[in-house]
C-alpha cells in the first residue's frame, strides 16, 4: 500500500469533526436566537393588536362617555376580561387604559404581559379624542 492511499489519520478526523462541531453549534446558537425573535415579536404584535382593539372598543363614544367609563375602569382588563372578549390573551397579560386632558382627551392604553422566562413586557398605544 503506498502511503497516499491511506486515508486520514486519526488526528485529521479528530480535528474535521471538531470544526463541524464548532459550526453546527454556531448555527444551532444562531436557529435558538431566531425563534425567541420570533416569539418576543409575535407577543409585542398581539399586544399593539390588543390595545388598537380597546380603542377601537372606545372609537364611537363621546369625551364625555369615555371619561366616565374609563373612572369605571370599563376598559382595565385581565387575563380572564381579555379572553371575555374573545382575545387569546398573552401570559400574565393586563391592560390598563389612561387618560389625560378634557377635550382633546388624550387616551393611553398600556399592555403588559411576562414572557416565557417570566420577564415583564410592556407596550403603549396613545391616540387623542374630541368631541367636534
Amino acid at each position: 500500500m503506498s502511503k497516499s492511499a491511506r486515508g486520514f489519520s486519526l488526528a485529521e478526523l479528530i480535528l474535521a469533526a471538531a470544526i463541524l462541531a464548532f459550526a453546527l453549534s454556531g448555527l444551532l446558537l444562531l436557529f435558538s436566537n431566531c425563534v425567541l425573535l420570533n416569539e418576543t415579536n409575535r407577543n409585542l404584535t398581539m399586544a399593539t393588536s390588543h390595545a388598537k382593539y380597546v380603542l377601537e372598543e372606545i372609537r364611537h363614544l363621546s369625551v364625555a362617555d369615555i371619561g366616565a367609563q374609563l373612572n369605571l375602569g370599563k376598559w382595565n382588563w385581565n387575563t380572564a376580561a381579555i379572553t371575555a372578549q374573545g382575545l387569546s390573551p398573552l401570559r400574565n397579560e393586563a391592560i390598563a387604559t389612561q387618560s389625560s386632558g378634557v377635550n382633546p382627551l388624550t387616551l393611553t392604553v398600556t399592555v403588559t404581559w411576562n414572557d416565557r422566562h417570566n420577564r415583564a413586557h410592556s407596550t403603549q398605544v396613545q391616540t387623542i379624542v374630541t368631541d367636534y
